[in-house]
């Protein structure tokens, strides 16, 4: 094991569900209901678990047990394959409540897409069963910028045909969701040079989660670094994501759905945030000739604009999540699959666009008084300003005009 300093290192290991616990979610609606009922328990300590940076342990066992995280598995495997815009919805809801929280499960449900275009028959029985049990899936995600990985795409993360067997050696960063996972997928590449992706088990030797994560926003995500040294790997875990560049699928778009919906979240308790505060604190500018702010006409003004942008977004991301599935239902071809990174790319500039106007205009309306620590609204500004940073909002208009403008199809992998 390499000498790692790990100062803020979590040594817990998430525990196995009880199966007696596990939920069974039948179809959309029952997601929905199950998605609203966590969001009520999640909510009423997402302030104080990002100003203590107190992780999700508790809350993500409930998550595991509510069955959400089996709810796009094929029905064919013993899951509700619930359409992609209930998923999508499933997701605003959970981080309007805590949008940290909320976004720890999206590389779940993005390697499970991976899985489900690319997997054997074998590899998904064996592996959407671990997930029907309420197992959760991580993600080590890229590598930090060096002279081998001056892109996201790009890494030194190699698995190796050794006399000992396959092993995996790499170091990752931004690895949301691993830290509290049961297994965390991986990017590396093969002998052969070829992508893969590696499904390591948590408690697999070589293995060390470090949670370095220092973020002022989404602070609980512990989306910090993942080591490999030497890690023994069984073949059957490992899958051959190379395939995916000259296939037309839909794992790029709905994990940008996923991504999208998470700013919409934050969006939405922003401006939930911003009227409560008017409504019970904040008073009228003395020019306005009123008792009360809500009378104030600039702030009942700035709420409108707020509310139809707010519902613009909404709409655009659930009618992208209807474009999405019904192109699943069809043979995705290329130009089908630029159809859905196109409508994807619309949604996300969108709800980018409505997460951090909502969360700053939130001051503006509230006053001065809404910036005081004991409040902890500058929360919604921090994980705004943060996870829109995932993936820049200027090429996706470049995406867009381009596509519209030159007939040019979008490059296919995780961030179109």
């Amino acid at each position: 094991m390499p000498n790692i300093d790990t100062p803020g290192a979590e040594h817990r290991l998430p525990t196995l569900p009880d199966p007696n616990r596990i939920q069974h979610i039948s179809d959309d609606a029952h997601a929905l209901d199950t998605a609203r009922r966590l969001a009520l328990i999640f909510s009423p300590g997402a302030a104080r678990r990002d100003r203590e940076r107190l992780l999700p342990w508790d809350e993500l066992d409930l998550w595991s047990e509510s069955g959400l995280g089996a709810i796009t598995i094929p029905r064919e495997y013993g899951g509700a394959d619930v359409s992609l815009a209930t998923l999508a919805e499933v997701f605003v809801i959970l981080c309007a409540a805590d949008p940290a929280l909320g976004q720890i499960p999206q590389n779940h449900f993005g390697v499970l897409g991976v899985l489900r275009e690319i997997g054997t028959p074998a590899q998904k029985r064996r592996l959407y069963d671990e997930v029907l049990a309420g197992r959760r899936l991580g993600n080590a995600g890229p590598e930090r910028r060096s002279a081998e990985s001056s892109n996201i795409l790009q890494g030194t993360t190699r698995l190796r045909t050794t006399s000992e067997g396959l092993r995996l050696d790499g170091r990752r960063f931004y690895s949301t969701g691993a830290l509290f996972a049961h297994r965390v997928p991986t990017r590396a590449i093969d002998d052969e040079g070829r992508a893969v992706q590696v499904w390591v088990p948590r408690d697999a030797p070589g293995l060390t989660v470090i949670d370095d994560w220092s973020s002022f926003g989404q602070r609980t995500t512990a989306s910090g670094s993942v080591v490999f040294d030497h890690v023994p790997i069984d073949p059957q875990d490992v899958l051959p994501v190379w395939q995916l560049a000259d296939r037309p699928g839909l794992y790029g778009p709905t994990s940008q759905l996923i991504q999208a919906a998470i700013d919409q979240g934050i969006a939405e308790a922003a401006v939930s945030d911003a009227m409560s505060f008017v409504r019970e604190r904040a008073r009228p500018w003395i020019d306005s000739g009123q008792e009360r702010a809500v009378d104030d006409p600039y702030i009942i003004a700035d709420v409108g604009r707020l509310q139809i942008d707010l519902h613009a977004a909404r709409e655009v991301l659930i009618e992208t999540g209807r474009v999405l599935d019904a192109i699943a239902s069809e043979p995705v071809d290329a130009g089908l699959s630029a159809r859905a990174s196109i409508a994807v790319a619309e949604a996300k500039i969108l709800t980018t666009r409505i997460a951090l106007a909502a969360s700053e205009k939130l001051f503006e309306l509230a006053g001065s008084s809404a910036t005081r620590a004991a409040h902890n609204l500058d929360r919604h500004w921090r994980n705004a300003r943060t996870h829109t940073l995932h993936d820049p909002v200027r090429w996706k208009t470049h995406l867009i005009g381009n596509y519209y403008l030159n007939d040019v199809l979008p490059a296919r992998h995780s961030w179109n």
